[in-house]
């Protein structure tokens, strides 16, 4: 994870924080305090610490990842040299509330859908920033979801492009099933009733169902009861799924619900940095 802070620290400096450098001198000592602004989830207190440790700061958590926090509350304090403090100030800001958005927004959709369906899953899906891929998905994780895939190589899916280009169903999954290793789950991507049925026949471990409304999802259910199918396969409702119809998603029994919404729709936290000499 350091490699990747660097990376992003690196990026926003520069050669140099001209604008410190020219103002503070190199020994000053300085406490710094990140307030929260908002309610909500915090998340990013360990990217804070890590990132703290390798600037030689001394860090004082009030809150852990995961805990309730109020507007006005104090989340954390670093301290130490003023300019290493400045320096990481944006970067360690940005991540933090990127992340606390992201989980916020998780907890609130989990304890909506779960109202109606106790035992499902929330899960993010691929659809991340480039660059902050893993804090992204370890916000869904902070804030009670699934992180769904992280990469290519976690799961096979079969979606609708690959059968495209296949074109057969059944031939592809056969495929897929004869490539990968055992320890690999397979989801097929389906948009029809007959499609979950043949997807679950040829073995697949977990169904996708894409962009069906609630009625149609209730419809594939009831054909895979009918089938003696539906104990056989996870079933997960993906797209054009948000927080306010989340709710008749999770009624209809599904066993998982993949938002986008999650990571390329939701609002940040705002926290901020006041800092002073010590």
């Amino acid at each position: 994870m350091i490699d990747m802070i660097r990376k992003l620290i690196k990026e926003d400096v520069g050669f140099e924080d001209i604008t410190t450098n020219a103002l503070i001198e190199a020994g000053l000592e300085a406490e710094a305090e990140i307030i929260s602004r908002d309610d909500g989830i915090i998340a990013g207190v360990e990217v804070a610490e890590i990132t703290c440790d390798d600037f030689n700061l001394d860090f004082k958590p009030y809150k852990l990842d995961g805990d309730k926090i109020r507007e006005n509350e104090i989340i954390l304090s670093i301290k130490g040299n003023a300019r290493h403090i400045l320096l990481i100030e944006r970067t360690l800001l940005n991540i933090m509330m990127r992340m606390s958005g992201i989980a916020t927004t998780t907890y609130k959709l989990v304890q909506k859908a779960r109202r109606y369906n106790p035992n499902v899953i929330i899960a993010g899906t691929r659809k991340t920033t480039p660059g902050l891929q893993w804090w992204e998905k370890q916000a869904i994780r902070i804030g009670g979801g699934d992180t769904h895939r992280f990469r290519l190589d976690d799961c096979a899916m079969i979606k609708d492009n690959h059968v495209s280009l296949i074109g057969d169903l059944e031939e592809a999954i056969k495929k897929v099933k004869s490539y990968i290793s055992f320890t690999k789950k397979i989801e097929v991507e389906v948009e029809s009733v007959e499609d979950a049925i043949l997807a679950a026949r040829c073995g697949a471990d977990i169904i996708l169902l894409d962009n069906m409304g609630p009625s149609l999802i209730k419809d594939v259910i009831k054909a895979l009861e009918r089938e003696n199918l539906r104990d056989n396969v996870i079933l997960e409702a993906s797209g054009g799924i948000k927080p306010d119809n989340i709710d008749e998603y999770a009624a209809t029994g599904v066993d998982a619900i993949s938002m986008g919404f999650i990571t390329h729709s939701t609002p940040v936290i705002d926290l901020s940095l006041e800092i002073s000499k010590i």
